[in-house]
This record gives C-alpha cells, structure tokens and sequence, in this order.
C-alpha cells in the first residue's frame, strides 16, 4: 500500500510538471495538428524523459549533479535560449503544404527521433525544470532522505504521469485536427514561432542578467 501511495506520488508530480503550457506544449499541439498524434506525442515524449532524469536527480538525492545544473544555470539558459530562437525562427517560416511532402519523404521514423531530441534536448537545458522539482518535492514533503525502492517508484510514477500526460494532450488535439484549416496551421506555425521566441529570448535575458551580475560582484 505505501508504494501505491509513492506510485501516486509520483504520477502527480510527472503531470504537474509536464501540465503547464511551454515550448514543449506549443510544439506538441503544433505538431500533432500537422503530422498526427504520434508525431506531438514523440515530442512531449522526449521531455517526459527528460523530466525523469530531473526527477531521479532530486529523488535520489543527487546533490554533486543538482550543484552541477545551478552552477551552470547562465550556460544552460543561454544553450537553451539560442536553441529556441532556432527552433522558432524554423516554426515561423514553415507551411503545412512544405510540412506535409517533408512528412512523407522521411516516411514518419526520422521526424519522431527528430522531435524526441527535440523535447528532450529543450527541456534538458531548461534549468527551472530542475528548480520546479526541487519546489515540487518541498510541497509534497520529499526529499533526498527517500529509500532506494521508494525514491525508485516515484521516478517510474513521474516517467508515467508525464507520459500519460502528453499522450493525452496529443491524442485531444488530434480529435480536433480535421476542423481546422491550413490557413489556421500556417497562423499556428507564426503564433507558436513568436511564442518560442520569446521563450527563447526571456532565457537569454536571464542568461545576460546572470552574467551582468557576476561581472559586477
């Protein structure tokens, strides 16, 4: 019975962190519209791995990697914030006509492992998910004191919560996808490519605010 309970633990916190609409979500939702379910769930899938190496991290108490990532935090933001300025500038510029002859020259494998490392490429250099674990845990009362079997299942329950989370989110939009139009994916592709880019610039501006920082200090 106490495992189930870390179980459920778990399955909360996978989703909890997964829920909140990102670039990940926007990438998601924009790519399972344009390609299918599979194709929007490869990508949350990438960050649902993701957030299972963070969740292990904090779990299992891994205090030499958890100074690693905050004392790294200006390159991963600035790694990350280039990376979705690349992405968002690529978003911009594409046409779902373009997207879908591209989608069947790579018959479909290439272009899930290319939206996999997507997601778990964001959200690898995204710092805050680190932090919003670390906040999480607090609020749940978990910390790196965890046994092994317990610390375990509650990383198996995040890799489910947040799996279960993108497949849902996936499979919804996908019911939805024969009502819109082309003309509304391409306004899809500019609102999503201006939404990553200022995702990408906020973390450059933190990136530069960090780095003003301690040049002053």
């Amino acid at each position: 019975m106490h495992e189930l309970v870390v179980l459920l633990q778990g399955l909360v916190l996978g989703i909890a962190i997964a829920a909140p609409v990102g670039p990940i979500g926007l990438l998601c939702i924009r790519r399972t519209l344009q390609h299918g379910p599979m194709m929007g769930f490869s990508t949350g899938f990438g960050a649902a791995v993701a957030d299972t190496i963070f969740g292990a991290i904090a779990a299992f108490g891994v205090s030499a990697a958890m100074s690693f990532l905050r004392g790294n935090e200006i390159g991963f933001q600035l790694v990350g914030g280039i990376f979705l300025i690349v992405v968002a500038v690529r978003t911009f510029r594409q046409k779902p006509k373009d997207q879908e002859a591209e989608a069947r020259r790579n018959a479909g494998a290439p272009s899930m492992l290319g939206g996999f490392l997507t997601g778990l490429s964001l959200t690898l250099t995204n710092p805050a998910t680190i932090m919003a674990f670390i906040a999480v845990f607090a609020g749940f009362g978990l910390g790196g004191d965890l046994g092994r079997m317990d610390a375990t299942t509650l990383v198996f329950g995040i890799f489910l919560g947040a799996s279960t989370w993108w497949m849902g989110l996936s499979l919804g939009v996908a019911a939805v996808r024969h009502r819109i139009s082309d003309e509304r994916l391409a306004l899809l592709n500019h609102c999503t490519g201006l939404a990553l880019a200022g995702f990408g610039v906020w973390a450059l501006g933190m990136a530069f605010t960090g780095i003003a920082e301690s040049a002053i200090g």
